[in-house]
């Protein structure tokens, strides 16, 4: 199938969360498939062009694009991903991606992604090339459905294509004034968009997307059903509801290629299912990089990797850790940043405990992989969770993941019994410190075991989350609107 795939993100091009991910594994997996699956996305001045060797296309140079009444004058360049097979084009716009970052809080940032909507069309006529599949991701490209429905509906290179929206968090909606409708070449299409939101002065992104996309995908089964509820859907419930139809929740994979404790090259002691040896090893040398006394590693270690942000379930944490911290002997390590309120709370935590708690303010990526491979119990209580990464990590690590029932969380992690000895992880079920503070104990009184311990690891690690096999569910997704287009 052709596919063209349109992200503000592609690992390792630009990479502010999963959504850079995805937008990559899709990439190399679809193309490993044997499909022609085409990626574009920003040249933002962030990228090294010489480091990731990206050369202009000769043929698409110097074209002219009007958005409203401004002209704009776009160069096309093009690169591989890592795995040196799939093409990824950039949209070389000074004017609106020079700015030092991905995202902006600055009054033009809804044209800098409708520009890169509109791009994708201009660059595939350039191409002569026909999409069976126009395939957007998150608000910023979710006008594409709009666009080929509007100003390049004249053009018969397009007449089959259909279009996939992707939901990779619906916290993130693209919401503007009204007023812009007229800087993104549409306003001769008005009728396109929500009438209400017009009324009311504002526009919004995704909600134009979901209204006219063929098909409509999220990251986890669970999600997809969430975000049809007033709880989960962030105002945007009652159009996923009317569409349920075309909604489907399809659970983001891992590269094991790059997340394998047998051979992550981020950690000293590789180890596997039948040799685990080399996990105690990694734990001590994680504590020993963290202070602590690695003499003492019957002690649970527990670990924290991601974005300090509200919705990951830190609030919980500030209500119930210092009881914990202080009833038991652990070790508790975090990397991340975020909101300051986390990262000051995580700090003084350091500060009381400075023999238990260490805190990594940043990102390190050998370290995150040393965390997930070192760590006993990995630490996830978001409020929601869209699909989630690092519990996966965790599972294939042997490191048991505490998490709240929700989204893809509640897809991947299953709650150990000690009956049937299934189960991999402490999964609870209410957004209260309560309910995470019993998620702990249980997850800390059962760690002295050690048969149930190793049981919990084995079941975790024999999962498979593999992009070569959720890559499946999009190839199903393609097919079934390809199909439609005969």
């Amino acid at each position: 199938m052709r596919i063209c795939l349109v992200s503000a993100e592609i690992a390792p091009f630009a990479k502010i969360g999963g959504l850079g991910d995805v937008s990559a594994a899709l990439g190399k997996y679809l193309k490993e498939n044997g499909h022609d699956i085409r990626l574009v996305m920003p040249l933002y001045d962030t990228i090294d062009r010489a480091k990731y060797d990206l050369a202009p296309v000769k043929f698409a140079q110097n074209i002219s694009l009007w958005m409203g009444k401004h002209e704009y004058v776009i160069h096309f360049w093009s690169g591989r991903l890592s795995n040196g097979k799939t093409d990824v084009y950039f949209v070389q716009c000074d004017e609106l991606y020079k700015r030092g970052e991905v995202y902006t809080s600055d009054p033009d940032e809804p044209v800098r992604f409708a520009l890169l909507s509109a791009a994708a069309f201009e660059l595939c006529q350039k191409m002569g090339w026909s999409p069976q599949i126009f395939h957007a991701n998150d608000w910023h490209t979710a006008l594409i459905p709009l666009y080929l429905k509007s100003l390049y509906s004249w053009d018969r290179l397009f007449k089959s294509a259909k279009t996939v929206l992707t939901i990779h968090n619906i916290g993130y909606q693209g919401n503007f004034p009204a007023r812009i409708i007229n800087d993104l070449g549409l306003n001769s299409f008005y009728q396109l968009f929500d009438s209400y939101d017009l009324f009311h002065g504002r526009l919004n992104f995704l909600k134009s997307g979901l209204l006219h996309a063929d098909k409509i995908t999220t990251v986890s089964p669970t999600y997809a059903r969430e975000i049809q509820t007033p709880e989960y859907g962030e105002g945007l419930d009652g159009i996923l509801r009317k569409r349920s139809h075309d909604l489907v929740g399809i659970l983001n994979g891992v590269d094991y290629e790059e997340w394998n404790p047998e051979k992550d090259p981020n950690i000293p002691y590789p180890y596997s299912v039948k040799n685990l040896s080399g996990k105690k090893k990694n734990k001590q040398v994680l504590l020993q990089k963290a202070g602590f006394n690695a003499a003492d590693s019957d002690r649970p270690l527990l670990g924290i990797v991601g974005r300090l942000v509200e919705h990951k379930g830190f609030d919980l944490m500030m209500d119930c850790m210092e009881e914990i911290l202080t009833s038991y002997e652990l070790w508790f390590i975090i990397l991340g940043s975020g909101e300051a309120r986390y990262e000051n709370f995580f700090k003084e935590l350091q500060q009381r405990f400075p023999d238990k708690v260490a805190f990594y303010n940043g990102y390190d990526y050998a370290l995150s992989h040393l965390i997930e491979a070192g760590a006993d119990i990995f630490v996830m209580p978001s409020r929601y969770e869209p699909c989630g990464l690092n519990q996966i990590y965790s599972l294939k690590y042997g490191t048991a993941p505490v998490v709240r029932k929700t989204g893809g969380l509640a897809d991947t992690v299953t709650l150990y019994d000690w009956k049937t000895q299934t189960g991999d992880g402490f999964v609870f079920e209410h957004y209260s410190p309560e309910g995470l503070k019993w998620a702990l104990e249980y997850a800390l009184t059962t760690y002295p075991n050690k048969k149930a311990w190793k049981k919990i690891m084995i079941n975790g690690m024999k999962k498979d989350f593999s992009w070569q096999k959720q890559i499946r569910e999009y190839e199903k997704l393609y097919a079934s609107l390809a199909g439609e287009n005969k």
